[in-house]
């Protein structure tokens, strides 16, 4: 547990426990619909059409939560983004008019959606590239963590008083924004002469970027399918004659395995290859699903659950840690944007096809149907993660450890002192006795020392070499 923790920055766990406090605080996404229905006496058709406005806000806000993300940075999408959703928030809980709910459910979802993209962008800024699959898979512990609780208490905070339930998730959305405020600074990586300025990363430059519009597109079917856990499976079971009580307990297995085995599996993921760890999330997924057509009783429903949920497992970290990989540094906003929208878009389809394959051709057809669109991402992820290219801050740390370390020049060895020449010796002197000479090859006589001298001072480039060498 303690390697999991250790060595990510304060800054993160500040924005890990702003995404906790949030998730706590989870209640219109998952009693919209129950308030609506139960406490306001309003259709289903109505409550559908409001839920489908919340989703569509959520669409809408993703990519231009991205452009304010890499434009204004990453705290004050932040600020901005959860200080509106505390408003909206608490004035769902009071409004009353059917015209005003449904606007008011739009700008829910448009404000709750747009701190995703400043979340993810801020998180691999202030990460290092190492950590960063380590520390999404935190993240993601923290939200299915704060989702399991909060829904367990929203459930009796809803039989007393849904008014109550909207202004606690109100001012628990305020508590990140101060969270935000007062502990995280801004995390925007600065713009250095002679880089690429971050406006000529525009949605365009996104969508001309075939590999990752391609990890969009394929995030998208992954996306269809594990949808299918909150939208195809509970109307397939109630079809089957099961209770809401036997959905509830064959899916609170995904949130148990999520807390239990997130950060575990994480440590078993952390330094694979992605691309094959995309490949075998994407067929447990569809796989997973697609044993549901074999389900019979609730317990072989939550071991169908078990399968898909470590698909999530392991999908969810990894697909975050490919787009930051993909994603210039300058232009993570706009990209994790594009990314979270491939999931907003899900959220809408995903009822649309799993009611008209069921009403139409039965509940085994959309269970076959996820077998097939695992497959299918599957395969596109092992064609597209070919020749995967390092993110910016990988290749800078290559680049550094690569370039050699500066080696200080060599001492140069100082040349030896001149022996002064002894005074000529008187003439009756013998010869034997005269100081030793050297003649070089043009007849000139020098003494030894110097000769010594100069002798060592040929070897001393080679020595220098040498040591170079060594070096």
């Amino acid at each position: 547990m303690r390697e999991t923790v250790s060595g990510l920055p304060p800054a993160f766990w500040w924005l890990w426990t702003s995404t906790l406090v949030n998730r706590l605080g989870g209640f219109v996404a998952t009693f919209m619909a129950l308030y609506l229905t139960l406490d306001r006496g309003y259709s289903a058709t109505y409550a559908g059409l409001v839920v489908a406005l919340h989703g569509l806000g959520g669409v809408l806000s993703s990519l231009g939560a991205g452009v304010m993300t890499d434009r204004l940075g990453r705290r004050p999408t932040l600020l901005i983004a959860q200080s509106s959703t505390a408003v909206s928030v608490a004035l769902l809980g009071f409004v009353r008019d059917p015209v005003a709910i449904a606007g008011v459910a739009f700008l829910v979802g448009t404000a709750s959606n747009a701190s995703r993209p400043a979340v993810q962008a801020m998180m691999a800024d202030i990460v290092r590239p190492e950590d960063r699959i380590r520390a999404f898979s935190l993240n993601y512990w923290a939200i299915n963590l704060g989702f399991a609780v909060s829904t367990m208490a929203a459930g009796f905070i809803a039989e007393h008083s849904y008014a109550a339930g909207f202004l606690l998730e109100a001012v628990m959305t305020m508590i990140c924004a101060i969270v935000v405020f007062v502990k995280l600074p801004e995390s925007k990586p600065v713009q250095v002469a002679g880089e690429e300025h971050e406006d000529s990363v525009g949605i365009g430059t996104v969508l001309r970027d075939g590999r990752f519009m391609g990890v969009v597109g394929l995030s998208f079917l992954v996306a269809l399918i594990f949808q299918q856990g909150a939208v195809g499976l509970p109307v397939a079971m109630g079809a089957a004659g099961f209770t809401p009580a036997d959905y509830g307990m064959a899916i609170a297995v995904n949130g148990v395995l999520i807390v239990v085995l997130q950060i575990p599996v994480t440590r078993f993921i952390e330094h694979r290859d992605p691309g094959r760890l995309l490949v075998v999330s994407s067929l447990l997924a569809g796989y997973g699903f697609g044993l549901t057509a074999l389900a019979g009783s609730v317990g072989v429903f939550a071991l169908t659950v078990c399968v898909w949920t470590l698909a999530e497992i392991v999908n969810a970290p990894t697909q975050t840690g490919l787009v930051v990989r993909l994603s210039p540094a300058h232009g993570r906003g706009r990209y994790q944007g594009m990314y979270t929208m491939s999931w907003a878009v899900a959220a809408l389809v995903a009822p649309l096809m799993s009611g008209f394959v069921i009403d139409r051709y039965g509940a085994e057809w959309l269970w076959g149907t996820c077998a097939v669109i695992g497959t299918v991402a599957g395969l596109g992820y092992a064609l597209l993660m070919r020749r995967l290219p390092d993110d910016d801050d990988t290749v800078v740390a290559k680049a550094s450890a690569a370039a050699p370390t500066p080696v200080p020049a060599p001492t140069p060895e100082p040349a030896p002192a001149l022996i002064p020449a002894p005074a000529p010796a008187p003439a009756s002197e013998s010869l034997a006795e005269a100081p030793p000479v050297v003649t070089n090859g043009a007849g000139v006589t020098t003494d030894a020392a110097v000769t010594v001298g100069k002798a060592r001072a040929r070897c001393g480039p080679e020595g220098e070499r040498s040591q170079a060498g060594t070096r």
